[in-house]
C-alpha cells in the first residue's frame, strides 16, 4: 500500500517531469504555526542545501537524454503542504527526441536521487556498507506507462509491504544526512513521516 507524494520521473510527448522531496516539517496545531512552520523550511539553509544538491543532481541525469539546452529547473525549493508535513519540492524537466527511446531515459535517472544522495555511485556504495538491511521495494518505484510511450513514476516512500511468504508487515522512513545535520532531529524527522503509517496501526483505530 503506496501513499507517495513523490514523483521520480514522468513524460509527456517530448518533455520529461522530476520532482525530487529534500526537505520535511511537520505541520502546525493551527493556521499561525503551520504558517511559521512552511517559512521556515522554505527557509532553512540546511533543508535548502539538501534539496539544491539533488536538484542538482537530477539535472546531471536529465541532461544525459535531453536535447541541448534544454534542461530547466522550473521550481527551486517550493514548500508543497500535504496531510502530515510541509516539504521542499523542486521541479526539473527537459525535453528529448522522438529518436531517445523512453527505457533510457528511466535508466539516466534511477535510482532517484532523493533516495541515494549526492554523489549517487559513491552515495550508492555507503549505502550498502552501512545499511544493516537491504531497501527492496522502498526507494524503488511504481508507475505505467502508456501505449504512446508516455509515463509516471513514484518514489517508493510512505509505504506498507506486506511480506505474504513469511507473514509479516513492515515499512521504511529514513532522512538525508549532510555535515549539518543533527541525529535528534534526523530522529525526529522520520517519525513525523511515519506518523500517518504508525496512527493506521494504532491500537486505538480498531
Amino acid at each position: 500500500m503506496c501513499a507517495s507524494p513523490e514523483r521520480f520521473i514522468k513524460k509527456f510527448g517530448n518533455k520529461v517531469i522530476s520532482q525530487p522531496i529534500k526537505g520535511t516539517i511537520k505541520r502546525g496545531k493551527n493556521d499561525e504555526e503551520d504558517k511559521h512552520f512552511a517559512e521556515h523550511l522554505k527557509t532553512n539553509s540546511k533543508e535548502r542545501s539538501e534539496n539544491i544538491m539533488i536538484t542538482d543532481l537530477v539535472r546531471n541525469d536529465l541532461s544525459k537524454t535531453a536535447n541541448r539546452a534544454s534542461v530547466r529547473v522550473e521550481e527551486l525549493c517550493e514548500v508543497y503542504t500535504f496531510q502530515q508535513v510541509h516539504q521542499l519540492i523542486s521541479t526539473i524537466t527537459s525535453e528529448v527526441s522522438e529518436s531517445v527511446h523512453l527505457v533510457d531515459i528511466i535508466k539516466s535517472c534511477f535510482p532517484m536521487g532523493s533516495m541515494t544522495g549526492a554523489p549517487k555511485i559513491r552515495a550508492m556504495e555507503l549505502i550498502e556498507e552501512f545499511e544493516e538491511f537491504k531497501r527492496g521495494l522502498f526507494s524503488g518505484s511504481v508507475g505505467y506507462i502508456t501505449p504512446d510511450g508516455d509515463f509516471d513514476f513514484n518514489v517508493v516512500i510512505r509505504s506498507i509491504l506486506y511480506n505474504q511468504i513469511q507473514k509479516y508487515i513492515s515499512y521504511m522512513v529514513g532522512g538525508a544526512i549532510t555535515i549539518n545535520s543533527q541525529p535528534e532531529k534526523e530522529y525526529e524527522e522520520c517519525m513525523i513521516k511515519a506518523k500517518a503509517i504508525n496512527e493506521v496501526f494504532s491500537v486505538d483505530k480498531f
